[in-house]
């Protein structure tokens, strides 16, 4: 099947020169595809041209990350690119659309459907967590420092926003045979365009935020369990942050959720595009079309 292509543009939403990534007919049901950190758009820069051939693909890089301006006045919070996420399908006039859950993408996309839940017509949910008890072991330490902030622990923060950090994040918790598919240009493109003092103090205060999110999982779980969105579940269990348990606790909520469990890591797109791209054409086709 060909290759449809990705077009490249830049929106103003309420003020913020905001760069995104299309594919697909203008006409066609929309996939929106919020990225997660440390990443971009770019996170999806194979996974559009696969599918554009049947749905329009929305990924845009939200403020402070990949192309998209960093204004002074931004509230670089889980709320602020919440509300940004929801006015930049307003701008674009989307009234449905399937979510895809990834990393932070997932609460931004989840506070979307909870706002706007006869708009979701189904999720992609990969490893994107919003069950407490779930976590993996990467966690402890960003849970002890939300319970008891320390500057030792914001300086920790900090230290993990640099190229060391970044390749960690992108391959860190990958066993050999997947690292070796990863390619360096991931972290060297994302650390270059993070690498400014407003980027980074930006993001040390969104690790701090996403204290936050916790409060908002039981939410996100009762919207589950009370609109019961068709979702297909499809995990790479190598991930230090969100292991398998993490991948079957939505099956609380969403027992009848498709759930595949890859040989893959927390960036499954990166290593195993080949299988997520069928898994996800078979259920949008049969969800969303």
């Amino acid at each position: 099947m060909p290759l449809s292509p990705v077009t490249h543009r830049i929106i103003d939403v309420d003020g913020v020169e905001t760069f995104y990534r299309e594919a697909g007919p203008p006409d066609a049901p929309v996939f929106l595809l919020p990225h997660g950190y440390p990443c971009s758009s770019y996170e999806f820069r194979g996974l559009m041209p696969a599918l554009g051939d049947r749905w329009r693909l929305l990924a845009p890089d939200l403020p402070g990350f990949g192309h998209s301006a960093t204004p002074a006045g931004f509230s670089y919070t889980f709320d602020g690119y919440a509300d940004h996420l929801e006015r930049f399908t307003q701008v674009l006039g989307l009234s449905r659309y399937a979510l895809y859950l990834h990393d932070y993408g997932s609460q931004f996309g989840l506070r979307l459907a909870l706002r706007s839940p006869e708009r979701v017509a189904a999720l992609v949910i990969q490893n994107g967590d919003i069950y407490e008890d779930a976590l993996g072991p990467k966690y402890a330490w960003l849970k002890e420092h939300w319970a008891h902030p320390t500057p030792e622990g914001r300086e920790k923060m900090a230290a993990n926003v640099s190229l060391d950090g970044f390749r960690d994040e992108f391959a860190g918790d990958l066993p050999p045979h997947l690292a070796e598919r990863v390619s360096p240009d991931l972290w060297t493109l994302h650390w270059a365009l993070m690498n400014t003092p407003e980027r980074r103090r930006n993001v040390v205060n969104l690790f701090e935020d996403q204290a936050t999110t916790l409060g908002w999982f039981p939410k996100e779980q009762a919207y589950l369990r009370e609109h019961r969105p068709p979702a297909l579940i499809v995990w790479g269990p190598h991930d230090g942050y969100m292991p398998e348990e993490s991948a079957r606790a939505y099956l609380r909520d969403l027992p009848d959720a498709e759930l595949h469990l890859l040989d893959a890591g927390h960036w499954a797109l990166e290593t195993s595009l080949g299988e997520i791209v069928p898994l996800v054409r078979d259920f949008l086709g049969r969800v969303h079309s």
